[in-house]
């Protein structure tokens, strides 16, 4: 009896082992996610990076040292005190896009990658802004984010680091410098609009002039349309009429008025002439000789 409990016993504690065994080996069986990567110690002392995928970490012998993200990251450091070569104090923060690109070195290239990273943003900044005045750094901050990136990049190699990019996000000047320039930008802005409106009214009156001398030269060739018009339509009258007299001289002619008829005109024409306040006329004393007189020139029109 003693015997077969021993036995039990036994076989539970080597069931008990197995499970512990299997248990341990399970335990490691390690994944790599997709953009990350695994350093690897074993007995301490650097052993592997592991990449994407399932690896078999040896117990008690191999342990995982650091887990590292490979995909880009965005690091945004608080506004630094920084001074202008004139000698002006303000505030500019960082915003650092970098990734991994040496697992081995990110883990044993420096204690603290970030502050690192940030202590020499903060460094780099300081001297570049310091060649540099208040009006070129608010103006250049595509220079200042380049040299930026360029220092930090060279310096970060050693880390297995990539710094992509480098932005200053916000530069914020003194309360004082800060209300200068905005009266500045309020006089500029006052200053366009004087001269935008001066530019409009200027506009405004040669646009006025130009129609004003239109206007007097469409009137003046309407003046002279209208003279040409009537001129044509006097000489046209006068034409007319000269042509309408001529034309009754040829029909009293081709009729052969009667000594009578001519007579008659005759007195007509001197009635004519006598209408009139200053006007003299000198009636012959034969009346026969006028009568005589018109025939004569009734004769020479033929």
């Amino acid at each position: 009896m003693d015997g077969i409990l021993e036995l039990g016993a036994g076989v539970v504690g080597v069931v008990l082992l197995l499970i512990v065994v299997i248990a341990l080996l399970i335990s490691c069986i390690k994944i790599v996610p997709q953009a990350h990567a695994y350093v690897v110690e074993r007995l301490g002392a650097y052993h592997a990076t592991w990449g994407t995928g399932m690896h078999f970490k040896v117990p008690f012998i191999d342990r995982i040292a650091k887990k590292v993200s490979l995909k880009e990251q965005v690091i945004d450091f608080p506004p630094q005190p920084v001074i202008t070569k004139d000698n002006v104090t303000m505030q500019i923060d960082t915003v650092v896009y970098f990734q991994i690109t040496d697992s081995k070195l990110y883990a044993y290239g420096v204690e603290h990658p970030i502050a690192a990273i940030e202590n020499l943003s903060a460094t780099t900044l300081r001297n570049i802004i310091g060649e540099m005045e208040l009006d070129h750094t608010l103006t250049s901050r595509d220079i200042i984010n380049s040299k930026i990136r360029v220092i930090l990049d060279e310096a970060t190699d050693a880390w297995g680091i990539k710094v992509n990019r480098v932005e200053l996000k916000n530069i914020i000047p003194p309360k004082e410098i800060q209300d200068s320039m905005e009266k500045q930008m309020k006089a500029e802005r006052e200053k366009r609009a004087v001269i935008l409106a001066a530019e409009g009214e200027k506009q405004s009156a040669i646009t006025r002039a130009e129609g004003e001398k239109e206007s007097a030269i469409l009137r003046a060739d309407a003046v002279r349309e209208e003279r040409i018009r009537t001129a044509q339509g006097e000489a046209e009258a006068i034409t007319a009429v000269a042509q309408a007299q001529a034309r009754a001289i040829e029909l009293i002619n081709s009729s052969n008025p009667s000594e009578q008829y001519l007579k008659i005109r005759s007195m007509e024409a001197a009635e004519k002439m006598a209408d009139g306040q200053s006007t003299k006329i000198v009636i012959p004393s034969n009346l026969q000789d006028v009568t005589s007189l018109v025939t004569a020139v009734r004769d020479t029109t033929k």
